[in-house]
């Protein structure tokens, strides 16, 4: 068994490329696939936005946000909860900035180009078991052979 603790959750959101990033804009939640830049060492998760995008209104209003990763390939579901903020920081920009982004900004100097740093408060994760010899158990538990073993699961202080 694997214990789910702020180490391992870091290395569960890892793999995955895109989150779902979920703002409340006063009314409504509001949730956006969003590729995120981890940073444990930081204790941080960026994402690069546009100025113009509804979201930076919306986190300066509300600052809570959750962000909610999944990787069915191998069981793995977490969710996140902290504050996040806007900002300019043209240093940080250009470090975390990575080719893939040419499809949206022209570059890191590209003037409409913000950070957004997202400080995680707490997290829930489950780490399900993701081989075969798992996925019979849960057959058999589904025609009332006994409990499959659901894997790791719990909430964790970031």
């Amino acid at each position: 068994m694997t214990e789910i603790n702020q180490e391992h959750v870091w290395d569960m959101i890892e793999d995955i490329n895109i989150c779902m990033f979920i703002t409340w804009d006063g009314s409504r939640q509001r949730a956006r696939p969003m590729a995120h830049m981890s940073k444990p060492e930081e204790h941080a998760i960026y994402f690069f936005t546009d100025e113009n995008g509804a979201k930076d209104d919306q986190l300066e209003k509300f600052p809570i946000v959750t962000l909610a990763y999944a990787d069915q390939s191998q069981n793995d579901y977490v969710s996140i909860t902290g504050t996040a903020t806007v900002s300019n920081d043209r240093t940080k920009i250009e470090e975390l900035w990575s080719p893939m982004m040419k499809s949206w900004w022209d570059g890191p100097q590209d003037p409409t180009l913000r950070l957004i740093k997202l400080v995680p408060e707490d997290a829930e994760a489950w780490d399900s078991p993701h081989d075969v010899v798992s996925t019979i158990k849960m057959a058999a538990a589904a025609v009332g052979l006994g409990k499959p073993d659901m894997g790791d699961s719990g909430k964790v202080r970031m």
